[in-house]
């Protein structure tokens, strides 16, 4: 792994958060093997990912690309701001952050204590607004740069029900990326929402996710909900196409990356089963360019040159 290399101008120095498993691990690699400068952004590489950041140091190592683990909980800002330093450090300059990092929760929303939902926007939320405060002084230093926010088809589209905190989140962080493409704009900052479906295999997202924590309410819903977990995680299995490939999002990520400024998609949507978000969002994008026409602001829809 080459990591006291300088990139070049063609290369863009990326940062990924919650890169160690799932839409995270795969996108650095695919990044990585594109010909970037690509840090993997793990909590806790000492033990927890202990073994997630040596599988990324073998990949770089066997295939020859730049891809650097990097100590990064996204909860902390203090881990946020030292990451970052540490990417300028060795490569004088950030271009791109990818906001990965995400906790999917199950069960009834009445189950959940307030902590718990606070919990759950704090790691799917406000953690990109730690990210955030860090990368971009240095891109609109810059001029220049792109963020990248990993959301989720469950903001537009059909949302079964045990998700709510989850989709709330998601839905919270989308609004945040709406409003942040127009504010970054006339820095000549860009931005792309990439945004996946409900892929049933290939990711650690419902195995892994946090359940709600009021015993007492979960079997009150079981008498009426019995096994509505199970039903909906085999329906959404259904919808799905058998051919369904979670790395498609690693490479709508790495496309939008390629992309020139000014050319890149608002939204991409990356959803095997369709479950009608990308229509919802279309009339969305649609209404929110009209809107910014008919009050004048039409230059924030592209990042200034």
């Amino acid at each position: 792994m080459n990591t006291s290399s300088t990139p070049t101008a063609d290369t863009k120095v990326v940062l990924v958060t919650g890169a160690s498993s799932g839409f995270g691990a795969m996108s650095v690699r695919a990044l990585a093997a594109a010909g970037h400068s690509v840090f993997a952004g793990m909590r806790d590489l000492g033990q927890r990912n202990r073994d997630a950041a040596r599988d990324a140091a073998d990949y770089a190592g066997e295939h020859g690309v730049d891809l650097r683990p990097v100590e990064l909980d996204v909860v902390d800002q203090s881990s946020v701001d030292a990451a970052v330093r540490r990417v300028v450090d060795e490569c004088g300059r950030i271009d791109v952050v990818v906001h990965n990092a995400g906790h999917m929760v199950l069960g009834p929303t009445e189950a959940f204590g307030v902590e718990q939902l606070a919990a759950a926007y704090d790691v799917n939320v406000l953690s990109t607004q730690r990210v955030n405060r860090a990368v971009l002084p240095h891109l609109r230093e810059q001029r220049d740069g792109l963020v990248v926010w990993v959301g989720s088809s469950s903001t537009r589209g059909g949302t079964p029900p045990y998700l709510a905190p989850y989709f709330a989140a998601k839905a919270g962080m989308d609004a945040l990326a709406v409003s942040y493409a127009a504010e970054l704009a006339r820095f000549g900052v860009d931005t792309s929402i990439v945004v996946p479906g409900s892929f049933t295999v290939g990711t650690q997202h419902f195995a892994n996710a946090g359940h709600a924590e009021d015993e007492g309410v979960v079997a009150a819903y079981e008498v009426e909900y019995a096994g509505l977990m199970d039903q909906v995680a085999s329906k959404l299995a259904e919808l799905a196409p058998a051919d369904q490939d979670p790395a498609e999002v690693a490479r709508a990520i790495v496309k939008v990356v390629d992309t020139p400024k000014g050319s890149r998609p608002f939204r991409v949507h990356v959803d095997p089963a369709d479950d009608g978000a990308e229509v919802v969002n279309a009339v969305g994008d649609r209404v929110r360019t009209e809107f910014y026409r008919r009050v004048g602001l039409e230059d924030l829809l592209t990042p200034a040159r």
